[in-house]
């Protein structure tokens, strides 16, 4: 047994994550809950997830929220890999603080400061709000946590493979293709994937800047849950934090492989005469 553990430490480390996933792990027992009753079991049952096929107003909100997932964290992606490209290999250009700043500001500003600046930013440009305006917004902070996933790879990524690949003819661009984005392309699925997972969870964003026909499935949750919590409540929940358990084990799971092949190659490198 390791002398650094202790009991207080499994016991801390116990109560932590009961105090963080139990809630979880309930919702999950009751969305299989036979009664009406949230809090009282009355036995197994799965028909409250056949019930959210007639929830209209469930599957629209669900709608809504896959579409502007897809679209906000594609196009978040597309920038963010252009914005690490820019930290990671332009150098130290004109205007580069001011840059790095408008990256990382968002990712510690308050959601409420965020969402309370676009909204004045579309009424001001009178801009009706729906369903591109709360896409705008997801695009606005979740391409800031891309690009730092992509600076952090490239800032790693060893330069001579593509210095080798130039040497032999190949064009810059094509260098890029061929060479560089292989091997960050791990890194550009996890910004994809957690772009996705932070789009599919934001409620306060998009609660400023949505409108109608735009409402969002953790909206939509949020609102039925002020008039009293349901069993289809606890199923589409359940739901929702299945994806977003697949979606964070494939990051995991690609962060790894990328990793583990980076220090392969540098065991390589070092065993290269």
């Amino acid at each position: 047994m390791n002398r650094g553990f202790t009991w207080f430490n499994g016991v801390s480390l116990v109560l932590g994550f009961g105090f963080l996933y139990l809630p979880i792990l309930l919702l999950i027992v009751y969305s299989f809950n036979e009664s009406k009753l949230v809090t009282v079991w009355a036995g197994f049952s799965t028909k409250w997830y056949g019930a959210l096929l007639e929830n209209q107003g469930l599957l629209d909100a669900a709608w809504v929220t896959f579409r502007v997932a897809f679209v906000s964290s594609t196009v978040a992606t597309i920038l963010g890999l252009v914005a690490g490209l820019m930290l990671s290999r332009f150098g130290a250009f004109r205007g580069r603080v001011l840059f790095s700043g408008m990256i990382y500001a968002p990712l510690v500003m308050p959601e409420v400061i965020t969402g309370l600046s676009l909204l004045l930013m579309f009424v001001a440009i009178s801009f009706d709000r729906g369903f591109v305006t709360v896409t705008i917004a997801h695009i606005t902070f979740s391409m800031c946590y891309v690009a730092v996933v992509v600076q952090s790879r490239l800032i790693s990524f060893d330069r001579s493979i593509e210095e080798a690949a130039m040497d032999l003819g190949c064009p810059p661009g094509r260098t890029f293709l061929l060479i560089t984005l292989p091997v960050i392309m791990p890194a550009i699925v996890s910004g994809w994937l957690l772009s996705f997972t932070l789009s599919l969870d934001d409620l306060v964003i998009a609660s400023f800047t949505t409108g109608p026909g735009a409402t969002t499935l953790p909206m939509k949750i949020y609102s039925q849950v002020r008039l009293g919590v349901t069993p289809e409540i606890n199923a589409v929940s359940t739901i929702l934090v299945g994806i977003v358990a697949v979606g964070v084990v494939i990051a995991s799971v690609l962060a790894k492989r990328d990793e583990a092949r980076r220090a392969q190659d540098e065991r390589l490198a070092a065993a290269a005469p």
